[in-house]
């Protein structure tokens, strides 16, 4: 065989309300993967076989490896060498290689071959014409050599051939039709090294043609697609400005308007992703037509970055987002502050009331506060009553299903004990709702009811989502400031910081390694955003949520807590095995069907 040769910044960052500049701070470098690789930079391995036949699995063997290792257009080496194929090779093999039973007498076997090949191809992209042939042979004789693959990527120049040109170019994909089209310097002859090299300048040539559709890196060149239009791949220039870190980016059209908004761990990488094949969502490729400008926002946190898009996207509401557009549409139970308590579905969580939610649709709020119904015998009927009411009782009330204040019936402190054993279970301890519920359950599986027992655990699960939901929350916005810090790498040499003011995220940063912790701390929260606690909650339901479940996150450190963080011993909390039994009731019974939103019911059609 031959073988040729070859001191920490200041913690600047608290988090705007809503648009904000880009968040200073020592941010995470990104691995290589995901800032994206230059293809300028990659060292590629351009091989070619020559075998016996065309499956290895039959027992087909190889005749000769030819390779070219190059980089940035340089050829840094050339490898090849016949091997001895140990038995005869077929006569029209030899007709269309040359390759002659003599040639390959003194030829190395494929046991010394292919270790040279592995070695002097480590640490590269192969590139063949037709891959999985080539690709496919050499993985089929190291595993039975018991030898480890390497783990190479690959590419395939007949496969990119066919995504970047067009029929009225070229009649087909072959090698030499290809080498032809470029003027390759070497003409393909079926020998192993000639291929290789005529490969070399078609993948050249190739890469040149995809630049122009702005394809620039490795991963690019994977999701490449001819399906994307060339408009759209060249508008990957609108992604050139951003940077290779985490935060916000917002597409915007001609008139500076919103049209989507989203976040990532890199700026720069994400958006160029939606001008590629790997971005197939049919509203996205409009969204990305109408785009003329994209901003970004780089944030100190992967946290800061999901809040700002929640924020973002609720002042923006961008018609290209689904999610988090309309959160003041939300649905909440409240426990009304009034002489006659009663349960009222509204918007806002403005005063010092008991609430439960929020719930997405009313439906689902609705649902609820009918198994609230079930379990006690507050009044349903709507507006306030007076101190004295002198209303006559409704139906509810002859079934005996409410305490009927309306007529006089309840006396205030009757109607005030149920009213207090309903906040029980909507802050405390829902056990008295959830034993009324199961025990229907059981009492409809028994009678046959199938359908309406689930229809009442449907009911339960909402219930027990809700109520846990909204006693976490609770827990949270309770607290006046919450400081906590989790390790960005196993060594524990830089920290992430977030400072939480009533559930609302005001302060983000980096501690970077070897800094006193303290003062670095002090001078975070020093920056934070007040916030004046009134009746109305600092932050979204969602934006504490997502607060929260960072704080619940493994190695999560508190540094400093104002408040009692804590959550009820008999919460709801402790009945969630009903909700993870409900989960896989519903995946047996329709382990085929896409998720389906709470409360979904079986739909029986008529036989035909």
């Amino acid at each position: 065989m031959t073988l040729a040769p070859e001191t920490a910044p200041p913690p600047t960052v608290p988090v705007p309300a809503v648009e904000g500049t880009a968040v200073e701070g020592t941010a995470v470098q990104g691995t290589l993967d995901e800032l994206g690789r230059d293809l300028s930079g990659i060292t590629f391995c351009v091989v070619d076989l020559e075998t016996t036949g065309g499956s290895a699995a039959a027992g087909s063997m190889i005749t000769e490896i030819g390779a070219v290792k190059v980089r940035g257009g340089e050829v840094l080496g050339e490898f090849q060498t016949l091997v001895d194929p140990e038995g005869p090779i077929p006569t029209f093999i030899t007709v269309l290689t040359g390759i002659t039973d003599a040639m390959v007498v003194a030829a190395p076997r494929i046991g010394e071959a292919l270790p040279s090949f592995l070695e002097f191809a480590r640490g590269t992209v192969l590139v063949a014409h037709n891959a999985p042939f080539d690709v496919g042979f050499l993985k089929h004789f190291t595993q039975h050599l018991g030898l480890a693959w390497p783990g190479f990527e690959s590419l395939d120049t007949a496969r990119i051939a066919r995504r970047v040109l067009l029929r009225d170019e070229v009649p087909n994909c072959k090698l030499s039709t290809l080498a032809r089209h470029f003027h390759a310097a070497t003409t393909p002859n079926h020998r192993a090294l000639a291929d290789a090299r005529a490969t070399v300048d078609v993948l050249h040539a190739l890469l040149e043609r995809l630049g122009t559709m702005g394809v620039s890196t490795m991963e690019e060149l994977a999701t490449f697609s001819s399906r994307v239009s060339p408009a759209q791949r060249k508008k990957s220039r609108l992604a050139d400005h951003l940077p290779h870190l985490p935060g916000v980016y917002l597409f915007r059209d001609r008139h500076e308007n919103v049209l989507y908004v989203g976040t990532s761990k890199d700026l720069r990488a994400r958006v160029r992703s939606y001008f590629t094949s790997s971005e197939t969502r049919t509203r996205m490729g409009e969204m990305v037509a109408l785009a003329t400008r994209v901003e970004g926002i780089t944030c100190a946190t992967a946290l800061e970055a999901q809040v700002r898009e929640l924020r973002l996207i609720a002042h923006h509401k961008p018609p290209y987002n689904r999610r988090s557009r309309h959160p003041e549409r939300a649905t909440w139970i409240k426990l009304t502050r009034e002489p006659w308590p009663r349960l009222s579905f509204v918007r806002k969580t403005d005063d010092d009331a008991d609430y439960l939610g929020p719930f997405t649709r009313r439906s689902s709020a609705e649902r609820v506060a009918a198994t609230l119904y079930e379990a006690f015998r507050i009044r349903q009927c709507s507006g306030r009553l007076p101190r004295r009411p002198s209303r006559s009782a409704c139906a509810l009330a002859e079934m005996g299903s409410c305490l009927a204040p309306c007529d006089g019936t309840a006396t205030p402190e009757t109607y005030a004990a149920e009213v207090d054993r309903v906040r029980t279970a909507l802050t405390l301890d829902p056990t008295v709702v959830v034993d009324a519920s199961t025990d229907r359950m059981r009492t409809l599986s028994g009678q046959g009811r199938f359908e309406d027992a689930a229809h009442e655990r449907d009911r339960l699960v909402a219930l027990v989502r809700a109520t846990h939901r909204s006693q976490r929350l609770a827990a949270l916005l309770s607290c006046a400031e919450v400081v906590a810090a989790r390790p960005l790498d196993p060594q524990w040499r830089e920290w992430e910081v977030h400072v939480v003011r009533h559930g609302r995220l005001v302060a983000s940063g980096v501690m970077p390694a070897s800094t006193p912790s303290g003062p670095w701390v002090e001078a975070l929260r020093s920056t934070a955003e007040t916030i004046v606690p009134d009746e109305t909650p600092a932050a979204t339901a969602a934006e504490s949520e997502l607060v929260l479940r960072w704080l619940e996150s493994d190695g999560v450190r508190l540094v400093d807590l104002d408040g009692e963080w804590a959550s009820p011993v008999r919460g709801a909390g402790r009945h969630l095995p009903i909700v993870e039994a409900a989960e896989r009731s519903r995946a047996a019974a329709a382990p085929f069907d896409e998720a389906r939103g709470e409360g979904w019911r079986t739909e029986h059609r008529p036989r035909r």
